[in-house]
């Protein structure tokens, strides 16, 4: 699409607009054939403005002027005149006030069809309609009561991408598109001018913008601008309703547009006044600090859980991909493996190894439909995708095109959350007395365990111990419960081996260890083999082709180990040859394999595994006394539940509440607190945890910050500065003995694709800039990390890194940009952090949690590059602390990279902010509808030997009858209970666990969700509770 604009006098020019029209004179929209473009022989067909039925009439060439005033011969405009130009167009549409004056009680009943669904207006010019089949709702330009327009509000909310202008609109009925491709995405679409002619043309961001073709034709694609800006489309392309318009509309709060979007998509044809139907606003019960027993928690969490899983299972059944590309490899176990892009992007879930996908082909004339399921064996950072199918048999590998990939989504994960809440409220045994009313917050006096402690604490093969984790080993062991905090960088790994150590050899039976994340699991897995402990890593049956680096110490490895000749190897031989057995030799297969792998596991000192992979069967029948948990607080409460109702007597939680918390999708159960960590509640409860307060990943310069800020300044560097200082590699820091500056962009930021996320094209190309001073100045691409926030900017960058870098592509590739959330738990020597938001109106989003903002400071060793809009982020007050530290150390800077100077930017003032840990977005503030918070205090910001000596010097814990008395049930030295014993009908009787009627509920399904049993529910580029 082109648009026409002479901004000389009406009389230097020809009219285009008819009598009746209802556009400018002076503005011209030009269409042609938006598919197909032929260098050379433009023919332009005025679309006349009026409606449809009208005529059309041709566009003369003396309407045709320059840009401003400029001729062909004078300089490409700047952004300050492109502003100035955007700003004409709007005045030379010359938009008519078509609002009628109306009663008020008028407007909501007498109302056209195409007025605002949201607040009523219907002047044509200020209203768009959501080109969506099954949609076609209409919406205004208005903010009303939103940071963004209703228009976008509602795409947004709805993942609608399509619009349509009004027929009575100054630009006619159109449907916004591509000129080059036909893109209808609007978030996508941008305009740019022409060189030489007073034209601009819409295109698609990406790939047109970008494309060679486009570099021959008249067109500037530097100044290429998105058509929605600041969460609202261009006023000259659709008109902002008046001041008056919108005070005699129907005003609605953002929060009722959420309740109306869920509500449409179970009944498209509901309204506002169904919102207030019963039913339609039912929150679930939020979470508690302390329960009245396992009926009440479970009857609390299971609805949370449920919701979480009926999302999860909605959101992945609507992600099929159709129109795919395959390429066909054989695996090294003569298994094919399907190799196809599958973009980020334009999902919320992202792809884990293990999880189950369903390749498919329609069939064609010479082949038969085919479907066959497979699981993910590879993701590259290209976006390529290798699914292992289960079945060689049938499989089009002569077919490349054509491909449909569906989402498998299980129940497991979910499953075993609930059966664990089932247990801690029905089987007596499940976990001690004093664990029980410990978990359910109830007051109880303090245990100690009657142990001999080593002389030595630190464990064989692992580092010496410093001071605070000695402190923690020889706490944790004579308790029956404790907390390990470890901040980044602190040894938590080294630190939970060591107590795992300790606890095997304290003939107590084995332990089990878990954690949230495969990643987790396998460091720790590694860490206390190390020590001499005969160790055992049990891994979903989806993830046993997954390649790990402790495969050896695997189950199903030690199984084929242990049978190196035997049978059981000759009949798998057979079934990897055959592809299936004979039913007699596959009973046999089935009976010797299961032997096998509880042979091996009974003779295991420990048992590594996910939190919901205790609760695989092959466990069932194990009990054990002693858990750890690592990474707890990156877990939900009923998935940390999972391994601990395993008979736990003692129970070790590591993690760092001042870090990333669990990913909830579902932000109904979000709101209820289903994010909140059983870790993070103890320590609402006053439970002390030992802190780790020696760091030793980052230079002393790059700690400063985070110690002061989130750790009170407790955190001792364990390295000096000049072992984390790279001379070898000439970089521009303004200070060289402080390699680390936040580089201040004014770049705007832009909708993704996806209408979901962000990205930021000015700090895409300078990230790409540094990532290329370092690789030229001898940095390797597996020494570097990009993290930024948001999913559009991370897939912007891999993108224009490989199209726009100087280097070699392939050195592009090897460097990984990944969100905050994925890179938390790891290191690189250097981070560049690009943080995208910079706006007007609509604030930093979620960059407000603190929690983040520390993981993303805390992952470089040797270097850290910072890239925001200062003004912008120093609204925040936390944000403005760490600007104000920047600039206090003359690191705060702008210009080009070679020549650095110091910027002069004043920081915006800031809202008041406190940190505490134990809260959504670092503010003490209670859930929503949430009951009051049973009175005791939580952990101070700073109290002097807090965190590190038992019995501190203040008692944080219940006041006398502030909780339920704990009514001591019997200690669980009794044998476990039969499987399938009968729900306990207790105050809360009659339901299954989850609190609604076992009917309801999935028991016995053995399917795996996403992440299967080795990973978090769902991992995305943004947290269920915060925006994305």
């Amino acid at each position: 699409f082109f648009f026409e604009m002479d901004f000389l006098t009406s009389s230097q020019s020809q009219p285009l607009s008819q009598e009746g029209d209802t556009g400018s004179s002076q503005f011209g929209f030009v269409g042609l054939n938006t598919q197909a473009y032929t260098q050379g022989s433009t023919e332009f067909v005025e679309f006349d403005n009026s409606t449809p039925a009208e005529t059309q009439a041709p566009i003369t060439a003396d309407s045709a002027s320059s840009w401003k005033g400029l001729d062909q011969e004078s300089s490409l405009p700047d952004s300050e005149t492109m502003s100035e130009m955007s700003s004409k167009l709007e005045d030379k549409l010359n938009f008519e006030d078509q609002f009628v004056e109306e009663d008020v009680d008028e407007v909501d009943k007498v109302l056209p069809e195409w007025a605002c669904m949201y607040c009523g207006i219907h002047d044509p010019a200020c209203v768009v309609r959501c080109n969506f089949p099954g949609c076609r709702k209409w919406f205004c330009n208005s903010r009303g009561r939103t940071s963004g327009s209703h228009i976008i509000n509602h795409l947004i909310r709805s993942k609608h991408k399509e619009v349509c202008l009004h027929p009575k609109s100054p630009l006619g009925e159109t449907v916004l598109e591509c000129y080059n491709c036909g893109c209808k995405n609007v978030f996508l679409l941008g305009f740019i001018p022409a060189k030489s002619e007073s034209v601009v043309v819409l295109l698609c961001r990406d790939p047109c913008l970008h494309s060679n073709q486009l570099q021959d034709m008249d067109w500037d694609s530097s100044h290429w601008t998105p058509l929605i800006e600041d969460r609202r489309f261009l006023p000259w392309l659709v008109k902002v309703p008046t001041e008056q318009e919108q005070l005699r509309a129907r005003q609605i709060s953002a929060q009722q547009i959420n309740k109306l979007e869920e509500l449409w998509k179970i009944s498209p044809a509901a309204c506002l006044e169904d919102l207030h139907k019963p039913g339609v606003d039912d929150e679930p019960t939020p979470v508690q600090f302390y329960y009245e027993d396992a009926y009440h928690y479970q009857n609390v969490l299971g609805p949370l859980v449920k919701l979480e899983a009926d999302y999860d299972k909605k959101l992945k059944e609507s992600q099929t991909k159709d129109g795919i590309a395959v390429r066909w490899e054989m695996g090294l176990n003569k298994k094919r493996i399907a190799y196809f892009v599958y973009p980020k992007e334009d999902n919320e879930l992202r792809l884990v190894p293990g999880d189950e996908l369903r390749l498919r082909h329609p069939g064609d004339g010479t082949h038969a439909p085919w479907m066959c399921v497979g699981h993910v064996v590879r993701l590259t950072a290209t976006e390529e995708v290798g699914i292992e199918m289960r079945s060689n048999q049938g499989c089009p590998v002569d077919l490349n095109h054509g491909f449909i990939v569906d989402f498998v989504w299980k129940s497991t994960s979910f499953d075993r959350m609930q059966n664990a809440m089932k247990t801690f409220a029905i089987d007596e045994t499940s976990v001690s007395a004093y664990l029980y009313h410990k978990l359910l917050g109830h007051a109880v006096d303090p245990q100690f365990l009657r142990v001999t402690l080593p002389r030595r604490f630190s464990a064989p093969g692992l580092p010496e111990l410093n001071h605070s984790q000695v402190s923690a080993v020889k706490s944790v062991l004579q308790r029956p419960l404790s907390l390990i905090q470890g901040p980044p960088g602190t040894g938590k790994t080294v630190t939970s081996a060591t107590i795992v150590y300790h606890l095997a050899k304290q003939n107590q039976g084995q332990v089990l260890v878990a954690a949230p994340s495969n990643v987790a699991v396998d460091q720790l897995t590694e860490k206390i083999h190390q020590t001499g402990l005969k160790v055992v890593r049990l891994c979903a049956k989806s993830r046993e082709a997954v390649a790990s680096p402790v495969d050896f110490l695997t189950l199903h490895h030690q199984v084929k180990d242990l049978d190196q000749g035997g049978e059981l190897n000759m009949l798998q031989q057979l079934k990897d040859d055959q592809g299936e057995l004979s039913s007699a030799d596959e009973k046999k297969y089935k009976t010797l394999k299961r032997s096998s792998e509880r042979d091996i596991l009974a003779n295991a000192d420990v048992i590594c595994t996910t939190s919901v992979g205790a609760g695989d069967p092959r466990l069932a029948t194990f009990r054990f006394k002693t858990c750890l948990i690592d990474e707890s607080t990156q877990a939900t409460e009923p998935e940390c539940l999972i391994p601990i109702v395993m008979g736990a007597k003692q129970v070790v939680l590591v993690g760092d509440h001042c870090q990333l918390g669990p990913v909830i999708m579902c932000k109904q159960a979000a709101r209820a607190g289903l994010f909140r960590s059983l870790f993070e509640r103890l320590v609402m409860l006053g439970i002390r945890p030992f802190r780790l307060q020696v760091q030793y990943r980052m230079h002393p310069c790059l700690s400063e910050f985070p110690s002061n800020t989130f750790y009170e300044g407790t955190l001792q560097n364990g390295v000096t500065a000049d072992e984390r200082l790279r001379t070898n590699i000439d970089f521009p820091w303004p200070i060289p003995t402080k390699p680390m500056f936040f580089y201040n962009s004014i770049g705007q930021e832009e909708f993704s694709a996806s209408g979901t996320s962000y990205l930021n094209r000015t700090e895409a190309a300078m990230v790409e800039k540094i990532v290329t001073h370092l690789l030229k100045a001898g940095a390797t691409p597996d020494a570097l990390g990009v993290i930024t926030p948001y999913e559009g900017q991370r897939a912007y960058i891999v993108n224009y890194m490989q199209r726009n870098g100087s280097l070699r592509t392939q050195l592009y590739k090897e460097i990984e940009v990944a969100s905050v959330d994925s890179f938390q738990g790891r290191e690189k020597e250097f981070i560049i952090l690009s943080f995208v938001r910079s706006n007007d109106h609509q604030g930093i989003g979620f960059l407000n949690d603190p929690r983040r903002l520390n993981v993303a400071l805390t992952r470089a060793r040797c270097g850290l590059v910072l890239i925001g809009n200062a003004k912008v982020l120093s609204k925040q007050q936390l944000w403005n602390n760490l600007l104000v530290h920047f600039k206090e150390n003359l690191l705060v800077v702008e210009g080009p990279l070679n020549n650095l100077r110091q910027s002069a930017v004043q920081f915006q003032k800031p809202r008041k902010f406190i940190f505490k840990p134990g809260s959504t977005y670092g503010i003490a503030t209670p859930l929503m509808h949430e009951a009051p918070m049973p009175q005791v205090m939580a952990p101070p910001l700073y109290v002097p030997n807090y965190y590190t000596v038992p019995g501190g010097p203040v008692d944080y814990s219940y006041q006398p009858g502030m909780a339920p008395a704990a009514q001591m049930r019997a200690m669980n030295n009794a044998p476990p209970s039969a499987a399938g014993t009968g729900s306990r009908n207790g105050p809360y009787g009659g339901y299954g666990y989850g609190g609604y009627p076992e009917s309801q509920s999935s028991v016995g399904r053995t399917l795996n969700t996403q992440g299967s049993q080795d990973g978090p529910i769902s991992q995305v580029s943004f947290s269920g509770h915060s925006q994305p």
